[in-house]
C-alpha cells in the first residue's frame, strides 16, 4: 500500500485516481484492523482450548510487551473457569493473579531492556515500520508515553500500568531514559498486581453471574471505578504530604 501510494503521488491525479487516494488510508487501516483482531481472535481461541499457567503467563507477557492484546481476555476467563466446580480447570485465583503479574513484568522487561539496548532513533524507525503499524505503534504514541514518563517520574510506571495504550508502552521511556531496574521492577509489579486483581474480579462477578458474558460487559466500568478510587488515595497521600511539608 505505501509503494502503491508513492507511485499515485509521483504522477498525474485524474478526479476518479483523486478518489481512490483519498480512500486507500482507510483501506489499509481495514486490512491492518482485520490481521489483528484475525491473530487475537487465533490466540484467545488457542488460549480457551489450552488454558492453564503457562498459557496464562506467557499471554500477560504478550500484554505487557509492544504487541497489542488484551489482558482482559486472560486472567478474568481463568478466574471465572477457576471458580466454576464444574470446570475442568485445575487453577487457582489468586495463583492465577501471581503468575499474570509475573508475565506482565517479563513482558515490561522486554520493552525495558530492548528499549535501553536498542536507543530512541531505531525504536522511533521501528515504529514508523510497516511492521510496527500492524503491532499500532507509531512513533507518536511512543512520544506520548514519553511525555507522561517525563512529567510523573518513576511513579509513571505504576499508575500508567493502568491507563489504555500508556500501558503496554511506558516500559520503553523507562528504558530509555535507563531508570533504575530496581525501582522500575517494583513499581511495575505493583501496578501489574493491581491490574491483575482487577481483572480477576471480573472472573469473579462472572463467575456469580454465572454468565462470562459479564466480562465483556463490565470491564470498563471497574476499572473506571478502580482508577477514580486510586486517583482520590494518590490525591489523599500528594495533600498530606504537602501539608506536612508546608508545617515544616
Amino acid at each position: 500500500m505505501i509503494l502503491l501510494a508513492m507511485l499515485v503521488a509521483t504522477n498525474p491525479v485524474t478526479a476518479q485516481d483523486t478518489v481512490l487516494q483519498a480512500q486507500a488510508p482507510a483501506a489499509a487501516a481495514v486490512t491492518a484492523d482485520t490481521a489483528h483482531s484475525g491473530w487475537v481472535m487465533e490466540l484467545i481461541n488457542f488460549y480457551e482450548k489450552h488454558m492453564n499457567y503457562w498459557t496464562t503467563g506467557a499471554l500477560m507477557a504478550v500484554e505487557s510487551s509492544f504487541i497489542p492484546f488484551p489482558s482482559e481476555v486472560v486472567v478474568p476467563p481463568a478466574v471465572f473457569f477457576a471458580l466454576d466446580e464444574d470446570s475442568n480447570i485445575d487453577m487457582l485465583w489468586w495463583l492465577i493473579i501471581l503468575v499474570g503479574t509475573l508475565g506482565a513484568l517479563v513482558g515490561a522487561y522486554i520493552n525495558y531492556f530492548l528499549s535501553m539496548w536498542l536507543g530512541r532513533p531505531i525504536i522511533y524507525k521501528f515504529a514508523n515500520s510497516k511492521v510496527g503499524h500492524l503491532l499500532r505503534l507509531s512513533q507518536e504514541k511512543i512520544e506520548q508515553a514519553e511525555v507522561y514518563f517525563n512529567d510523573h517520574g518513576a511513579m509513571s510506571t505504576l499508575v500508567g500500568r493502568f491507563i489504555p495504550v500508556v500501558r503496554q508502552l511506558i516500559s520503553i521511556p523507562a528504558g530509555l531514559s535507563r531508570m533504575n531496574l530496581g525501582s522500575f521492577t517494583l513499581y511495575t509489579a505493583l501496578g501489574a498486581f493491581v491490574w491483575n486483581c482487577i481483572l480477576a474480579l471480573l472472573g469473579y462477578l462472572a463467575h456469580l453471574a454465572g454468565d462470562k458474558k459479564v466480562i465483556a460487559e463490565y470491564s470498563h466500568e471497574i476499572s473506571i471505578g478502580i482508577l477514580a478510587l486510586l486517583a482520590v488515595v494518590i490525591l489523599f497521600f500528594v495533600i498530606r504530604y504537602l501539608l506536612k511539608k508546608r508545617k515544616k
